[in-house]
Formats: structure tokens, C-alpha cells, sequence
């Protein structure tokens, strides 16, 4: 599976962002698909996670409430809808996929290039 971020940007505090990640291959709805972020001298962290056909979602504590993550299975896409940024949501977003639930392990099959984004204050 070739997973391809997209979406980041500079936005204000408060604003809203949306990430996509569209994934190659006919077998998309046999991942479960996840959001990680990386912030500048930090490790990578767990954001979002969602089952294989979208009837589950996990998320951070830290975005809990702001973010939703969703899948277009047809459009082989994760989404991660970020509203109510704040500056420390600053980072490099990276999306993965991997056959099984364990939504906060840092251990998945595939990742895709980050994208990166910045929240002004």
C-alpha cells in the first residue's frame, strides 16, 4: 500500500484544516487507517485511528473533541477534519495503514510521506 498525504497548510489558532490521505491498490478496506503527527524535536505521537469500514475511532486525548477522522472506501481516502487548532497541534501529520486494531501502537504497516502543519498564535 503507497498512502499520499495532503492537505496541510498555515492556519491561525481557532482556525480549521482538512488532511486527506489516498491510498493505491483495490484492498483499502483491509486497513484499518491512522493519523500521527511529529512535531520539531518531539517523537511521533498518535492522533486519530479508524476501523476498516469506518464503524470505529479512536483518538488522543489532545484532540479529542476537535478532530474526526473518516474514510471514503470507494475513494480509497482517510480524512482527518482538525477544527479548533491551536499552536500546538503544529507538526508534520503522517497517515498509516495496517491490517490490525492497535490504534495507539507506533507499529504500522505502512506510512505515508507527512505533511506539514503550521498554526500561527
Amino acid at each position: 500500500v503507497q498512502l499520499q498525504a495532503c492537505g496541510g497548510g498555515l492556519v491561525q489558532a481557532g482556525g480549521s484544516l482538512r488532511l486527506s490521505c489516498a491510498a493505491s491498490g483495490r484492498t483499502f478496506s483491509s486497513y484499518v487507517m491512522g493519523w500521527f503527527r511529529q512535531a520539531p524535536g518531539e517523537e511521533r505521537e498518535f492522533v486519530a485511528a479508524i476501523s476498516w469500514r469506518g464503524g470505529s475511532t479512536y483518538y488522543a486525548d489532545s484532540v479529542k473533541g476537535r478532530f474526526t477522522i473518516s474514510r471514503d472506501n470507494a475513494k480509497n481516502t482517510v480524512y482527518l477534519q482538525m477544527n479548533s487548532l491551536k499552536p500546538e497541534d503544529m507538526a508534520v501529520y503522517y497517515c498509516a495503514a495496517d491490517r490490525g486494531w492497535s490504534p495507539s501502537s507506533p507499529k504500522w504497516d505502512y506510512w505515508g510521506q507527512g505533511t506539514l502543519v503550521t498554526v500561527s498564535s
